[in-house]
């Protein structure tokens, strides 16, 4: 019987920011048993994937192997670790364990998908212990930008991990536990860490990360200075600074109303798990509209500079009677994530146009960052003191400096990427071998493959345009009148003015009038006839050379 390995097979957010995935396994090579920490989203953009709705991990190396999975394990609510989790569990049906907070927000979306809500099982925090398997699992808090956040400590025959998940250093973070030392120290008290994987976020920012509560005093004086409406973004799910600037608002005299389902969500969430204590009395956007603007307080969805989110409708326009005006003033108390600028300044530029000021976070002043800065991480390194640490939830430069740190400290690392599995059961990390990984793409209700050619097609066409050609032959295979062409997306006239489609039509009925019968009897070659007749009239008149489908039409002789 071959020798058991612990093994760590990261199948996204590993040489990425989002989309978090993480496997685990212990036993024989080939036989391990596993668990699945986190199954995270991350979002679409229009230029690499235009239409799409989430992008999720392929967990395909799963499929021949969920005899061997033993359990899913979410670190906590975030988008990029839990928002994959319903649109894929139908193919992984196992048992998913999560703290109370997470657990809700879990058993919503499993409701919405008409999964079994009974599949995600309440957690407390550590003492309690999860055991599945080889594995001894327990959560342990941590302070994050969102409620009930956990590190993980996952005991094994092989040694202990320490699953950082997402995690800063914030003794007073509003809502949720605060970071505790001790909490750490007892952890490696009781027995050595193997291995650490750990958060690399914020491993460029050499300053020590501040406190959600040090928030508190410039932006009560920020809303108190104003004259006009206020209104202000995060993400909907940092509970902790929604909290911060309504009881800002109330300090300001202002009344509060909440515009966007995600962020009622989580504060219903929050009110229902018990997270959360004391957040100001809120109105509905009927009732704001008697409330004097200089009294008002809104609280918005789009942060990101999502088009159907409560920011953009109200740069657009009026939102549920709501409407920004000159002299009030719009904060953005996030930062943006890189990729998204564009959309964030988009929403910028209309508030600027109707004279709306628009703030943003001002170098931190308005927000702080819910994972760890450089110097928190050197300083969880020397709590944890794993044997090896394998740096996680970054970009490949993240993760490379942050193996630098650790090597530096003399802690034993290595870059481990997506798809990159390791054997983790001696000194040092070693690579075992490497799996195919990639993106699913969720398209409206569809599941699409990154190698399906779907969304690569529908770039072409964004980018090329889309020609539609008709051909009608009789039994005889002799073409019947002229080709119908359709354009879309193309200019519609070409050089001299002359309309494109009808010099396609002219040029294709010539072609085919030479063409002899061998090629008009086969589909095949009269398709790649009209394709290459297209795109040369084409890039000759527009200097395009557009996606071609070709509809050929037979009659048959009765």
């Amino acid at each position: 019987m071959s020798a058991n390995r612990l093994i760590y097979l990261p199948l996204g957010g590993a040489g990425e920011i989002g989309m978090n995935s993480y496997v685990y396994g212990y036993g024989p090579k080939g036989k391990e048993r596993l668990i699945l920490v986190d199954v995270g989203v991350t979002f679409p953009d229009m230029d690499g994937s235009p239409g799409v709705d989430l992008i999720l991990p392929d967990v395909s190396w799963l499929h021949d192997k969920l005899d061997r999975l033993e359990a899913i394990f979410i670190t906590h609510a975030h988008e990029d670790h839990i928002g994959a989790l319903a649109p894929l569990w139908p193919e992984l049906g196992k048992k998913v364990y999560a703290r109370r907070f997470t657990a809700t927000i879990g058993r919503l979306k499993f409701e919405e998908a008409g999964l079994p809500v009974d599949q995600i099982v309440v957690v407390e925090p550590r003492p309690t212990t999860i055991e599945v398997g080889p594995f001894k699992v327990q959560f342990v808090p941590v302070s994050h930008s969102i409620p009930e956040s956990s590190a993980l400590v996952i005991d094994t025959p092989a040694g202990r991990i320490f699953h950082s998940a997402d995690f800063k250093i914030d003794h007073t973070p509003v809502v949720g536990e605060g970071w505790d030392d001790a909490r750490f120290t007892q952890i490696v008290a009781e027995r050595p860490v193997k291995v650490m994987t750990c958060d690399s976020t914020n491993v460029f920012s050499t300053h020590e990360g501040r406190s959600e509560a040090t928030l508190a005093e410039p932006l009560t004086e920020l809303i108190r200075s104003r004259t006009g409406m206020v209104v202000a973004t995060t993400f909907g799910s940092n509970v902790a600074r929604l909290k911060t600037l309504a009881e800002a608002a109330r300090a300001a005299n202002r009344t509060i109303c909440v515009l966007g389902r995600s962020m009622k969500r989580m504060l219903s969430v929050a009110d229902e798990a018990a997270v959360m204590t004391g957040f100001p009395k809120t109105v509905s956007p009927e009732e704001a509209l008697d409330v004097p603007r200089r009294n008002l307080m809104l609280l918005v969805t789009g942060s990101q500079g999502e088009r159907r989110a409560a920011s953009a409708q109200l740069s657009r326009g009026k939102y549920l009677g709501l409407e920004m005006k000159e002299g009030d003033t719009f904060l953005f108390s996030s930062k943006t994530i890189p990729g998204n600028e564009r959309d964030v300044l988009r929403v910028w530029n209309a508030f600027s146009e109707q004279g709306v000021q628009v703030i943003d976070d001002q170098g931190g002043k308005y927000h702080v960052s819910g994972h760890a800065n450089r110097p928190d991480l050197e300083h969880v390194h020397r709590l944890i003191l794993p044997d090896m640490l394998i740096p996680m939830h970054g970009e490949h430069r993240h993760l490379a400096e942050h193996v630098r740190i650790a090597t530096e400290s003399g802690i034993a690392s290595a870059v481990v990427v997506n798809g990159t599995m390791v054997d983790l059961t001696g000194d040092v990390p070693v690579v075992a071998e490497y799996v195919e990984t990639g993106r699913i793409y969720l398209d409206g209700t569809a599941m699409v493959g990154a190698m399906d050619g779907v969304i690569r097609d529908r770039i072409r066409m964004a980018l090329n345009g889309h020609v539609t050609v008709t051909v009608i032959l009789d039994e005889t295979n002799t073409p019947m009148g002229e080709p119908w062409v359709e354009l879309m997306g193309l200019a519609t006239t070409g050089r001299g003015d002359r309309p494109l489609a009808e010099t396609m039509e002219t040029d294709l009925d010539e072609v085919m009038g030479r063409l002899g019968r061998k090629v008009l009897a086969d589909d095949v070659k009269l398709e790649e006839e009209i394709r290459r007749v297209v795109r040369q009239v084409s890039m000759e008149e527009i200097g395009k050379k557009p996606e071609v489908n070709v509809v050929i039409s037979r009659l048959v002789a009765e």
